[in-house]
């Protein structure tokens, strides 16, 4: 029976306000033990990273056949063409989705990364977030059956037998419980975890000969990424721990009265390690702006709210959601944000939580020593870096050329300058800041579609005064009273955002047009 009124378990957790049954911790079975899996499930990661002498040769055989085939018919088809980079893209794309889950996860993952990887490569690899091939309906019900141990019949009145979505590591089909309520069910793709693994150990062995080979993938750590994904994707082969995360997630929405994030209540006990049933929620896919906009939704306040949930569960409580993206969130006809999927979960511990709190408040104030020490805190240099060295060599103590109006040759030397510089000081992108990044990359591409003309730099101070106001006092307990900056440097943040300090007002238009200029300087270099 579904609970009359406003729902009880609404003041721990950001569920719709009338769920189909109230969530009580106490009585989730699937969460006895929950800390001993996960720190097994972690404990299994660095087995499985472990250096060994060849790579599993099957599979790694598999992997480079797939992904030579797909080069090869890029070169003979599609190289020098106009249809170039999309018909690599295509064929990548198809090559991973042909070699399994492992493959199709780290497609989603550079999906994410708009702005950093060509247009067509990430478009192309985001119809792996919700278009790969499913399981056949026969082997979704023996799944299902083994793991609540019954037939599907003496559980579910209805089951589709097509998918609402399939993705890398499990498909999502829309049910109908005995008792009524109207559930999602998202169901393990059979030996998914058992090609997760060997694909994990053939990674592992080839991520270190990346390391200083090309700059970028020196710079982006190759084992540290892998390291990343092992972390997340093991963790992600036990739906009890997507299912904590849920709650962790709901929680900190809840304590920080962020109620214009929703996440599904998960079932009481149709939680195993392979199957998990929650609420069925509905509303808008996350791009469908004009549907919003005719059911009288504010699409800058949806993206606003998006971005202050992310900044605060980070900075404030260190547990953020790790893979937003728009298959993964619905707005809601009353304007709240669904939020799914919460397999990959950002957890900070407390010393990483501060140094990730001073990183962006530093920003905000102009302090780009503070900066350079927060990275380093967060493991972007060693720990003995000379801090004042850095800020020197890499030229961060003068004003910052504007690159739009730099010359193709002049913008390439400084980037292979600053390159260079980076990596004689050992800088590595920190793993959890990896994660983040890619939450603010989808963001930032997402304000192209749901706000374009929102004034970032308005929007800036709005966050700032937000957090000032809501956690101010917190934030001068754990950094101190003179670290909090009362007030924006916006000259800073322009400098930041390499815009002339003469802007006074700065869209996400704008910015896409300096992208694009300056990628066109790149272009004309290559040409020369």
């Amino acid at each position: 029976m579904s609970p009359t009124g406003p729902s009880p378990d609404l003041a721990d957790y950001a569920f719709t306000d009338a769920g189909p049954w109230v969530v009580d911790r106490g009585d989730l079975v699937w969460l006895h033990g929950i800390d001993r899996i996960r720190a097994r499930t972690r404990a299994d990661v660095p087995r499985l990273l472990a250096r060994r002498r060849l790579p599993p040769i099957g599979r790694f055989a598999r992997v480079v056949t797939s992904v030579g085939v797909a080069l090869a018919g890029w070169r003979l088809r599609d190289r020098g063409t106009p249809m170039s980079r999309a018909g690599l893209s295509r064929r990548l794309r198809q090559s991973f989705e042909g070699l399994g889950s492992t493959y199709v996860k780290l497609g989603q993952i550079i999906s994410a990364f708009d702005g950093l990887f060509p247009d067509e490569l990430v478009e192309e690899f985001k119809r792996l977030r919700d278009q790969v091939p499913a399981e056949p309906f026969a082997a979704v019900r023996a799944v299902v059956e083994a793991e609540l141990g019954r037939p599907l019949e003496a559980v579910f009145a209805e089951f589709a037998r097509e998918p609402i979505a399939a993705a890398s590591i499990a498909q999502v089909h829309a049910a109908r419980l005995m008792t009524g309520e109207d559930v999602v069910v998202k169901v393990q793709r059979p030996r998914v975890g058992a090609l997760v693994r060997e694909d994990l150990r053939a990674l592992a062995w080839l991520a270190p000969l990346l390391v200083g080979r090309i700059p970028v993938s020196a710079l982006a750590n190759p084992p540290a990424l892998v390291e990343l994904f092992a972390e997340q994707i093991v963790e992600e082969l036990d739906f009890r721990l997507e299912a904590e995360n849920m709650l962790d997630l709901a929680h900190v929405f809840a304590a920080t009265d962020q109620r214009t994030m929703v996440v599904p209540r998960p079932h009481a006990t149709l939680v195993t390690r392979r199957v998990l049933v929650m609420e069925r929620l509905h509303g808008f896919a996350f791009d469908d702006v004009a549907s919003m906009h005719a059911a009288g939704i504010d699409t800058d306040a949806v993206l606003r709210a998006g971005l202050i949930a992310c900044l605060e569960g980070a900075m404030i409580y260190g547990v953020f959601h790790g893979d937003l993206h728009g298959g993964n969130l619905l707005v809601a006809p009353g304007g709240r944000t669904v939020v799914f999927d919460f397999g990959i979960t950002g957890r900070l511990a407390e010393p990483q939580r501060i140094a990730f709190l001073r990183l962006l408040l530093s920003g905000t104030a102009g302090d780009v020593r503070g900066q350079v020490e927060s990275l380093r805190d967060l493991g972007a240099f060693p720990s003995d870096t000379d801090i004042d060295a850095v800020m020197a060599d890499l030229g961060l103590d003068q004003p910052v050329k504007d690159p739009t109006q730099m010359s193709a040759d002049e913008l390439v030397g400084e980037l292979e300058d600053l390159m260079k510089k980076l990596l004689g000081y050992g800088a590595r992108a920190p793993k959890d800041l990896m994660l983040f990044v890619k939450n603010l990359m989808f963001l930032n591409a997402a304000t192209a579609t749901l706000a374009p003309d929102l004034d970032l730099l308005a929007e800036i101070v709005h966050i700032h005064t937000y957090f000032l106001t809501h956690h101010g006092e917190r934030i001068a307990r754990e950094l101190g009273e003179g670290a909090v900056p009362l007030m924006v440097d916006l000259d800073a943040v322009k400098a930041g955002m390499m815009v002339p300090a003469e802007v006074d007002r700065l869209t996400f238009r704008d910015l896409q047009e300096r992208r694009r200029t300056i990628i066109k300087r790149m272009g004309d270099h290559k040409r020369t």
